[in-house]
């Protein structure tokens, strides 16, 4: 399918690897020009030679922390006039209800709502003049069914879908959609890090603590960079501007629910 996009410049945060290199990959195959970021300025280096020669199409980097004010200046200097935004940063550390103070919970919101917020008040008037424009912001599956033991990501992603549930239907008739992907159980760095928590904490090996992981869903496996990166792109498309302000999961049925 020709997703109608090619020539249009996209800003990925946090595209080095995972979920966001999945992301920033299919939009490179689908013709779009990027503006890569991460922390890490070697591997984000690495990823971008990858992607232009992969795929021909120009690609900037800013190796710079998203989540800081300083870190957002730079990538908005870089990345300039965009069409396509896609929101993403790492999620807060696992832990118990009785672990969390103040500080915690506004490292999450900073990381998880508040960065993603500040881009899309920095980019979408923009799109909204040129009256064209897509935002993709990664969140959680625990938005739909909340993980225990990541309440601080629980309570951040949330805030983050409050915002976009009221924002995207202001912005709708501009041309602007906005929608959030929602991943359950990616084979991604984070998943491994919780992998090895389990392992630790029960004293089990790290294939063990996947395939208790995996019995929990229905597809069987963990979900690929690839596949989630696919329908970012697709959100990304001119296929999708009557998609406003969704929810999309891609879990592999993990969350049993009818809605």
């Amino acid at each position: 399918m020709d997703l109608g996009i090619a020539g249009k410049r996209a800003l990925v945060c946090a595209s080095s690897k995972g979920l966001g290199r999945g992301c920033a990959e299919a939009l490179a195959e689908a013709g779009v020009d990027l503006v890569m970021n991460a922390r890490g300025a070697q591997a984000l280096e690495d990823a971008a030679a990858e992607i232009r020669a992969a795929h021909g199409v120009e690609v900037e980097t800013v190796a710079a922390d998203i989540t800081t004010e300083d870190g957002r200046a730079q990538v908005l200097e870089v990345a300039g006039t965009v069409d396509i935004l896609v929101n993403n940063a790492g999620g807060p550390p696992p832990g118990m209800w009785t672990d969390w103070e103040r500080e915690d919970f506004i490292k999450a919101l900073d990381a998880n709502m508040l960065a993603p917020i500040a881009l899309i008040k920095a980019l979408v008037p923009g799109m909204m003049e040129r009256g064209w424009g897509r935002v993709v912001n990664i969140t959680s599956q625990s938005v739909k069914s909340p993980i225990a033991v990541l309440g601080l990501s629980n309570s951040a992603r949330a805030g983050l879908t409050g915002y976009v549930a009221g924002t995207s239907r202001q912005v709708a008739g501009s041309g602007v959609v906005i929608n959030n992907l929602l991943p359950g159980i990616h084979d991604t760095a984070r998943a491994e890090a919780l992998d090895t928590g389990v392992a630790e904490r029960e004293g089990i090996t790290m294939q063990e603590a996947k395939a208790q992981r995996c019995a929990t869903i229905p597809a069987g496996r963990y979900g690929t960079p690839g596949e989630f990166g696919a329908m970012c792109a697709f959100l990304a498309s001119q296929h999708a501007g009557f998609i406003v302000g969704q929810n999309i999961l891609l879990d592999g049925g993990a969350v049993n629910a009818t809605l």
